[in-house]
């Protein structure tokens, strides 16, 4: 079938040249207007929310932290029926006006809220996660970095991994020199969504060899198709937390946890530091198409790591998810 042949390709390997929907046809062996209009299908259903770049933040001299936090829950949060706004929805909306903050998932925990801060420095990010609570009800709030990052590849479904990212999260990510006004003006375009044309690139005014470049440096992680899970085919998902603490048998530990990181199913995996009534410092973000599948996964993954204790939180609703505009 045409679309899953392309959902296969298109996630990590969308052709950087000026007619990328020629390039794809001859792959398939179909006509350019036959990849363009499915490729068009699956923008338009809202299976894949953008085509551009996804960069890393750090090489590009910004910093990411996961944020867990608490707000109080209602029956009423996002129902149907008229009420007064809730504090869940009130931080939904308040979120959703904040450009620092890319993803914004209520939980199955006690830290019900998880969010990403992407900005210049800590005490930025820390303005962030103050102007929220000073807006919101969210409170007991914990900025998270990644101690030790094993993998990060949100490329859905066995097989579509052509592209390292697993391999890249554990290279350097020094900083690769100074970004003139042109790098940044191209990354700034490149993390919005390629125009619907069957020249894109050219009506971006962007350059693919510099994109190519880009991918080259390793600001870059990917250029293709960013999906909605939900709509992939992948609508179960949760963060898995383990707590690895092993230290006098690191070296097996690490092989044991880069195992982990290698399965399909799992698009994250950072060790993160512990904190109060959350003793887990492994997390591993995992992927299934049913709830028993989903299940099995976490018992294979359970049984990998020598039976640590852990704890599922399940994603019970996707709040934000956009891509961070650099340079903006």
């Amino acid at each position: 079938m045409l679309s899953q042949k392309l959902f296969a390709i298109i996630q990590d390997g969308f052709p950087l040249v000026e007619r990328p929907y020629k390039a794809l046809a001859e792959m398939l062996n179909v006509s350019e207007q036959e990849v363009f209009d499915e490729v068009e299908k699956m923008r338009a259903s809202g299976v894949i929310r953008r085509i551009g770049g996804v960069y890393d933040s750090k090489k590009l001299g910004f910093i990411s932290r996961l944020c867990a936090g608490k707000v109080p829950a209602s029956e009423n949060d996002f129902s149907a029926e008229h009420h007064a706004q809730t504090p869940m929805e009130k931080f939904a909306a308040v979120v959703m006006s904040e450009p620092a903050i890319t993803h914004n998932y209520i939980r199955s925990h006690e830290y019900n809220v998880w969010f990403t801060v992407i900005a210049e420095n800590e005490s930025a990010i820390q303005a962030v996660v103050d102007r929220m609570c000073l807006q919101t009800d969210l409170h007991d709030v914990h900025v998270l970095t990644a101690t030790k990052k094993y993998k990060i590849n949100t490329v859905m479904g066995k097989g579509t991994n052509r592209h390292s990212e697993d391999r890249r999260a554990e290279e350097s990510s020094k900083f690769p020199g100074t970004l003139d006004d042109s790098d940044k003006s191209r990354i700034h375009i490149a993390c919005d969504d390629i125009p619907h044309t069957l020249t894109p690139f050219k009506d971006w005014g962007v350059s693919c060899d510099e994109l190519r470049e880009d991918l080259a440096a390793k600001r870059m992680r990917r250029f293709g198709a960013i999906l909605r899970h939900q709509d992939a085919g992948f609508p179960c998902n949760a963060m898995v937390c383990f707590s690895r603490h092993s230290e006098d048998r690191r070296d097996e530990e690490s092989s044991k946890i880069k195992s982990l990181a290698k399965k399909h199913f799992v698009s994250h995996c950072y060790e993160r530091p512990v904190f109060e009534n959350f003793p887990y410092n492994l997390y591993a973000m995992m992927h299934a198409q049913t709830p028993e599948e989903l299940n099995s996964y976490i018992k294979e993954s359970v049984a990998l790591l020598d039976n640590p204790e852990y704890v599922v939180l399940h994603s019970l609703k996707e709040l934000k998810k956009t891509s961070f505009r650099f340079f903006a």
